[in-house]
């Protein structure tokens, strides 16, 4: 057992134990001395340990704790607005017992008339909301949650290393994927009101990586606007995020090449829906939403584009949603064939192609969306700090 594992069930037993035991109990001092315990053991090793809870998900730093998917704490402590906690070697035991305290007043594991009144804040753990920015004031007694300038680098890195794995023949990495659509979602609600983080492409060679992360976020923010449930929002994201996966199959001179493709490489190019969904079928059966996206998402509405259908047939709303979010986001960047074009043209040329290669209904709702949320569309660099 790692020494993060061993920290979270210590966590979550001294929790447990503070909300049983009253001030002074011997149980009570002594959950709070082992969690300190194994505190300041993980600062030893890092300057700044640090966790988040995403959904199912724990990661630390950046590596999702895979014996921790599904920890119930996870869904508990992101529900009390607890998704990142991290501290210095400088942390005391009084800290670490007014971080628990405040934990159990969130929570409401203990009646009101018993909840300890905290001194101080704790200045050397900081907790919070991903995505949120903690005010410059601090009340009296108030807790100094984490300030975390929220970035898209990590959940860049992870979907180059997830490329890797897949190019070098290994399985999809099912968590790493669900992890990065959780933290994305978590960046897109961040500030208490809709933000569409679009990663900007520096160089054409990271265009696979770029593209598929703001597919998602598209995706996702296509999905609510169109008033679906959170479970397919997310799906959907999934769906988003691993639409092009065909494409690490897909010879890096064909890929980028920067003049006109011949009909071999066009040939090549075009297998890249079912090679994707040949990927993720033959990797997870639970994933056939995934899997018909990845096969559909460049299929058009009245038969046309590709892979050609011998029988004319509609294809899942989940595919409707990325075609049209897979075609703003490449006429939105600039290719080596190309400039990007601006917004207005390509929302015009959507409504142009409504009925035909997009379904008229999505694509509509596409095109409201993007104008009424304009302003909260954020183009970052993948180190840049999301817009608060």
């Amino acid at each position: 057992m790692s020494k993060q594992t061993e920290f979270l069930n210590t966590f979550a037993q001294a929790v447990s134990a503070l909300a049983l035991y009253p001030d002074g109990h011997k149980s009570r001092e002594g959950a709070i001395d082992k969690v300190y315990g194994k505190m300041v053991d993980l600062a030893a090793e890092d300057d700044v340990p640090n966790f988040s809870f995403i959904g199912q998900d724990v990661v630390y730093s950046s590596i999702p704790i895979r014996e921790m998917r599904g920890w119930d704490w996870a869904a508990k402590l992101s529900d009390a607005g607890i998704q990142r906690l991290e501290w210095n070697k400088r942390v005391s035991r009084e800290e670490t017992e007014g971080f628990l305290d405040e934990l159990l007043d969130r929570l409401s594991l203990r009646p009101s008339d018993s909840r300890t009144a905290r001194q101080e804040v704790e200045r050397n753990i900081k907790y919070g909301e991903i995505g949120f920015k903690s005010g410059e004031k601090v009340e009296d007694g108030e807790v100094l949650t984490a300030t975390l300038d929220f970035t898209l680098h990590e959940e860049a890195e992870t979907v180059r290393w997830l490329h890797d794995e897949l190019s070098s023949g290994r399985d999809l990495p099912i968590i790493e994927a669900e992890s990065v659509v959780r933290a994305l979602s978590v960046a897109m609600h961040g500030d208490q009101q809709m933000l569409l983080p679009l990663l900007s492409l520096k160089e054409f060679d990271q265009y696979t990586t770029t593209h598929c992360l703001n597919v998602s976020v598209l995706t996702m923010g296509l999905a609510e606007w169109l008033g679906l449930g959170a479970k397919d929002v997310r799906a959907f994201g999934v769906a988003g995020l691993m639409h092009d996966l065909g494409k690490v199959k897909i010879p890096t001179e064909v890929l980028n090449k920067k003049g006109k493709l011949d009909d071999n490489e066009r040939a090549i190019m075009n297998a890249h829906p079912a090679e994707g969904a040949r990927i993720i079928l033959s990797t997870h059966d639970d994933l056939d939403l995934a899997a018909v996206v990845a096969y559909e998402h460049h299929i058009m509405i009245d038969g046309g584009g590709y892979p050609s259908l011998r029988y004319r047939r509609d294809c899942h709303q989940g595919s409707k949603l990325v075609h049209v979010c897979d075609v703003y986001d490449a006429l939105r960047t600039n290719r080596p064939y190309r400039d990007a074009w601006p917004m207005e043209k390509v929302l015009g040329y959507m409504q142009e192609k409504a009925g035909t290669e997009f379904d008229k209904e999505v694509v509509e709702g596409f095109i409201h969306m993007m104008k009424v949320w304009e302003p909260r569309v954020a183009q970052v660099a993948e180190h840049e700090p999301l817009p608060s």
